[in-house]
């Protein structure tokens, strides 16, 4: 993400569009803070115990409301998540054994009734064995993690499951968050359950030779997340940084989960190290303000510190190449190190680049390293690149491929074939900041020819 794009690295390719969360009152605020801190991890519990994911969910929503109702009245516990868990698990188990008593044959949830062992149901408000605890939680929210994301599901549906489930949003918060109906949520968020129900999918980490995979698909939806979050595919909004925080704390949690991925580690840092930027993103006006341009003194120190002692663990662990998101993540460690632009690395953004396009190939990776080209070697170098790729079907509609055409024309001084590309790209384009920093660039290049 580098040059004159600042932008994604690779296109979502769904139909979402984020916006900024409500602002609720100070009671429900609370509420959904420690909601959105432990609801996945009470899901996670639940659906490990009755095996049903829809089901789980509706319990948790059942303990959320009695929560509300609740809470007012006798004020918040003194261990709000555990009360939460445990209220929880006890509707789990007479969920299970209100099962048990209709449907005798049924096996299975018998055995789980009896695993569970009702009169043995622990008490998460009092003193547990923590470490035990911890880890039990950690491996439900793993498994968890892996149903979320799983492949069957299409991205647009891994993503509102994975929002519903792992980040504690409301179907109503989803569809305002990306500017569609609730309706439409809901019935995505429904058919992804049934998808993952008529499937058999099981509630457990994948096997050694699926892992891989499936954690690739769990880091998309994350990284899918982030990208819709840092540019906005539609609407007003230049960026919509709840969905960045929100991506950033799921990679954190899967980092938290599997400490010794590098590619999860890379994806941290890659994450971070790109929201460290989000204050110098806009101009007081809540302009566009491209990576060349932006004020790096506004650029956040702690996201970047974190970003690369992320990287530095990536790096440590791997016994291998370097995988995509790890790239991605040296690259932007590139800018983040750089005092000011004039002193970054252009030729190692390049080779990056390069290596980059060899494990993960995409012609949207080749128009990034035609940027880091274009400023490594002066615009020359890369107009061939650019114009390779001008007919590659992928990019027909990508409008930041005749952007950075635009871009490299404008400095070579071929200003009305620049302003011609900027105009190709603002007519692609469906974020209304987008169009208006385009249209001002197409406007500026056709002066200068007059």
């Amino acid at each position: 993400m580098g040059g004159f794009l600042d932008g994604r690295v690779r296109s979502a390719g769904t139909d979402v569009t984020p916006r900024d969360m409500t602002k609720p009152d100070s009671f429900t605020q609370q509420v959904t803070a420690i909601w959105r801190m432990e609801s996945a991890s009470i899901i996670a519990a639940v659906t490990r115990r009755v095996r049903d994911l829809a089901v789980a969910e509706e319990i948790a929503q059942e303990v959320l409301m009695t929560a509300l109702e609740k809470w007012p009245q006798d004020g918040f516990p003194d261990r709000p998540g555990a009360w939460l868990m445990t209220t929880a698990i006890n509707r789990a188990i007479d969920h299970l054994r209100h099962l048990q008593m209709m449907q005798r044959h049924h096996e299975s949830m018998a055995a789980d009734l009896e695993a569970a062992g009702a009169h043995l149901v622990p008490d998460f408000t009092d003193s547990l064995d923590d470490a035990r605890l911890h880890a039990e939680i950690n491996d439900d929210l793993l498994r968890l993690i892996f149903i979320a994301c799983h492949p069957l599901l299409p991205p647009a549906s891994r993503v509102a499951l994975t929002l519903r489930l792992l980040g504690g949003l409301s179907t109503q918060e989803i569809a305002r968050a990306f500017l569609s109906k609730e309706s439409t949520i809901a019935q995505r968020i429904v058919r992804a359950k049934r998808t993952l129900s008529e499937a058999s999918v099981p509630f457990e980490v994948p096997g050694e030779a699926d892992r891989a995979n499936r954690l690739a698909s769990v880091m998309e939806v994350i990284y899918l997340i982030f990208n819709e979050g840092y540019t906005a595919t539609d609407g007003g909004d230049w960026m919509r940084p709840a969905l960045c925080d929100e991506a950033m704390r799921l990679a954190r949690m899967l980092t938290h989960l599997a400490p010794k991925e590098p590619e999860v580690l890379g994806l941290q840092s890659l994450l971070e190290i790109q929201a460290s930027r989000l204050a110098a993103r806009h101009d007081e006006k809540g302009q566009p303000v491209l990576l060349m341009d932006q004020d790096r003194s506004q650029w956040d120190p702690l996201l970047i510190e974190s970003g690369l002692s992320a990287l530095k663990r990536a790096q440590a662990v791997s016994k291998r190449t370097a995988g995509g998101y790890q790239l991605q993540a040296a690259i932007a460690a590139c800018h983040a190190r750089a005092p000011s632009a004039s002193e970054t690395d252009w030729q190692r953004i390049a080779t990056l680049y390069g290596e980059l396009a060899q494990c993960m190939p995409s012609p949207v990776v080749e128009l990034n390293r035609a940027v880091a080209v274009g400023k490594a070697d002066g615009p020359e170098a890369a107009l061939p690149i650019v114009e390779a790729l001008l007919d590659q079907h992928q990019l027909q509609h990508y409008p930041w491929l005749p952007a950075v055409h635009g871009d490299l024309l404008e400095q070579m001084s071929r200003h009305i074939a620049a302003a011609d590309a900027y105009e190709r790209a603002a007519s692609l384009t469906q974020n209304q900041q987008e169009q208006r920093m385009m249209l001002e660039r197409a406007h500026r290049n056709r002066s200068r020819n007059d």
